[in-house]
């Protein structure tokens, strides 16, 4: 796989750019991007849950070294942070940028050059993070950014609520899908992420991932090339969920998915914060205002093991 091309180089893909660039905008006419299907015009910078208009909001746009070996190597995955998020996570340890007011407005030449910047620096890859609510834009700048030169393997990093027309529009342009799987119940979906129908919109979405490319092939420098990379946060006192989404994706999906089982939850953002006056006076989200246990760590990783998938971060 030394000489892996990406799968936007095919010529058939190359060939439905313009429909696809023509598609998205049509989607930012009437907002579908993403399960919140909130119908703005963002072309006349209405704004709905993601408060994003015409131009994606960027954070940063850097060599990252901390994501998994298989992305950052040894010169870093170049990450795309975008600013503001379709979802509401009152833990989120980057709520300043998913939920706070900051990013740079960045049109598509922008994005596209940040892009070939980061390709210059020596990057394995161009890593989109936090990208469903920000896929039309992200369309136009890959069409730009590939007329330009861009040659690097695009990860798609996502929270995991994802729309399945935005996914299907994306079909040839990405190479590694990299989604959270955060919750499987939708009473836990709408008290700590604002988003009832979570679980099943995962779901939906890996299932499209998969279908679209595959397990996770890794190069024989270690590298991730083309496939689909599944993240899980175990969170305290729901390892119960952590076990059914775990079975999930290795009867569903298949035992070779590759799943990152992350240690790295804390209470952050909400959680942990004084709500209330007066007598009412509470901790609020107090049953995850802790970190998770080594024993709950070791019992998703068992589990996962018992369910046959084999391949884990």
């Amino acid at each position: 796989m030394a000489d892996y091309v990406p799968a936007y180089l095919d010529s058939a893909v190359a060939q439905a750019l313009p429909e696809k660039q023509s598609y998205a905008m049509a989607m930012l006419r009437s907002c579908l991007a993403c399960p919140r299907r909130c119908g703005v015009n963002r072309l006349t910078e209405q704004r709905g849950y993601c408060r994003t208009g015409r131009d994606a909001l960027v954070s940063s746009a850097v060599a990252h070294h901390g994501e998994e070996s298989c992305l950052s190597g040894t010169r870093g995955s170049g990450t795309i942070f975008f600013a503001r998020c379709n979802l509401g996570c009152v833990f989120c340890q980057n709520w300043e940028i998913s939920q706070g007011i900051s990013g740079r407005e960045m049109g598509k030449d922008s994005l596209a050059e940040s892009m070939l910047h980061l390709q210059n620096q020596g990057c394995h890859n161009i890593n989109l993070v936090t990208p469903s609510h920000v896929v039309p834009q992200i369309v136009e700048a890959l069409v730009a950014a590939i007329d330009k030169g861009l040659r690097l393997p695009v990860v798609y990093n996502s929270g995991g609520y994802d729309g399945i027309d935005s996914l299907k529009m994306l079909e040839g342009l990405i190479d590694v899908y990299m989604p959270d799987f955060k919750f499987w119940s939708e009473e836990t979906a709408a008290r700590l992420a604002h988003a009832h129908d979570y679980p099943e919109r995962a779901r939906q979405a890996i299932l499209e991932m998969h279908r679209q490319v595959g397990k996770l092939m890794i190069d024989e420098q270690g590298l991730a090339k083309h496939g689909v990379l599944v993240r899980h946060l175990v969170m305290p006192g729901l390892v119960h969920e952590a076990r059914s989404i775990l079975q999930w994706l290795a009867r569903s999906v298949s035992v070779d998915t590759y799943v990152n089982i992350m240690s790295q939850y804390r209470p952050a953002h909400e959680v942990g914060r004084i709500g209330g006056a007066g007598d009412s006076l509470r901790t609020q989200h107090g049953e995850i205002n802790r970190c998770p246990c080594g024993t709950e760590m070791a019992q998703a990783r068992q589990y996962a093991v018992s369910v046959g998938l084999h391949r884990l971060d």
